[in-house]
Order: C-alpha cells, then structure tokens, then sequence
C-alpha cells in the first residue's frame, strides 16, 4: 500500500506490575492501520484490546517495541509530545465519560477547549452543528442524567469527532445499548468517520456490528490476529439456532 499507515505497531509488548509480580499483558504486536479505515478489534475479556487501545492513543507508555501514530513515535516520547498527539485522536468509551454538570453542548464543546485557536463562539456553533449530525439538536441544553444510554452515546460520539480528529478510538461503545441503538451509533460513526476522513479502530464484543469494518483484528491472550472479514461476517449470518 503507497499510502503511509496512521497507527504503526512493530513487536509492541507490554507488562503490568514488578518483580515476581510481573505480569505480561501484550506479546509482540505488530500492525498497519492506515487512513480512512475502520478497524473492529474482538476477543475475549481480559486479551488486552483495552491496553494496546490506551498505548495507541498515548494514554499509556509504550515499554517496548516501536509504536508510531501520527509519525510520531511514542516510546520514550516526551510528555508534550504525547499532548500533541492526543489533540488529533477522538475517544468513545464505554461508559461515556460525560460531565453531569454539564449540558449535553458543553461536555461536546470539551473536546475544543483544548484547541486554543479556535474562537468560542465558532467552538459553540461545531459543537451545536456536531450534535445536529448526530440527531440531538433539540437536546442540546440537556443534561447526562436527562438523556437515555443511546443518546449519551451520540452525546460521546459528537464530543469525539467536534475537533474533526485524524483518529477516533472507541472501547466496547455498544456495550450499554440495545441492538438497534448499538447498529445506529455504529453506523453513525462510520457515516462521519467518511465524511472527515478520519481512521476508526473499534473495540467491541457485539457481533451484529462487525459487517461496518474493512479490516477485523481478534485479540487472544496477549496476541494480535487478523481476520478476513467476509469470513467474519459470513459466520454473523450463519443461523445459530
């Protein structure tokens, strides 16, 4: 592929603890992910899709291997370093992670505050134009406790993509929905995704949502495979009962 990846991993490890204690997390990853894709990574609780996510979106140190997003290496990168890079990354979590005290348009317009180039009120105006996109418009002035789990979802996905990210990380983002409001969000993600030409890599264990990726990658204890999509969705399809 001409085009140079956004997220390169080459032989990353990582281990929690010390001494006897020790424990080996990530077993030498190696992966491209390049720009415009969407990624879904799958597997098991506790294979460690959560903490190679946190190492790729600089909210973890790299301990070996080399990992480079955005050209820039993050082992032993400087804590301004790591700053900069985390301005150009969008994060879903699972638990939404939206301020109570907080209206819906301010806990998007967040994610601006940190770009000190953008004026307030052409920040307001994204972050109005942004909850629009994501159908909340009329719930705007609204607060987390006042909005169901799907809507805080879209709340969640507005604040990730408002600062037009290169990439958007998201951690299990169905999780706490049901089928058709998880298959929405997904989808919506996506949509928008396209439309900034950002890169997706998604952790998820809902299956119903895995036909949205280009590529799929499966984590089992510690180690990185990836998986051929048609076959994927080709056993989504396949009756189980």
């Amino acid at each position: 592929m001409g085009t140079s990846p956004v997220i390169a991993i080459n032989h990353v490890s990582h281990f929690f603890g010390r001494g006897r204690l020790r424990k080996q997390i990530l077993f030498e990853i190696c992966a491209n992910i390049y720009p415009g894709e969407v990624v879904i990574m799958s597997g098991p609780s506790g294979s460690g899709k959560t903490t190679l996510l946190t190492l790729i979106g600089a909210l973890r140190s790299t301990q070996s291997g080399s990992l480079c997003v955005l050209n820039q290496q993050l082992k032993g990168a400087s804590t301004n370093d790591l700053v900069q890079v985390r301005r150009y990354i969008g994060y879903i979590f699972q638990a939404h992670n939206l301020l109570h005290s907080l209206t819906a348009r301010q806990n998007v317009q967040m994610s601006l505050d940190l770009h000190t180039e953008i004026d307030r009120k052409v920040a307001y105006q994204r972050s109005i134009d942004m909850l629009t996109e994501v159908g909340l418009a009329e719930w705007a002035d609204y607060y987390p406790p006042e909005l169901s789990g799907g809507q805080k979802q879209r709340v969640a996905i507005a604040r990730a993509l408002v600062s037009r990210p290169k990439i958007v990380l998201a951690d299990e983002p169905t999780a706490s929905l049901d089928k058709q409001s998880g298959r929405d969000v997904v989808e919506l993600m996506q949509q928008l995704a396209k439309q900034q030409g950002c890169t997706i890599l998604m952790v998820t264990h809902d299956n119903r949502v895995l036909d949205v990726a280009d590529r799929l990658f499966h984590m089992e204890d510690g180690r990185l495979h990836t998986q051929n999509p048609e076959t994927m969705i080709m056993t989504r399809h396949h009756p189980s009962s």
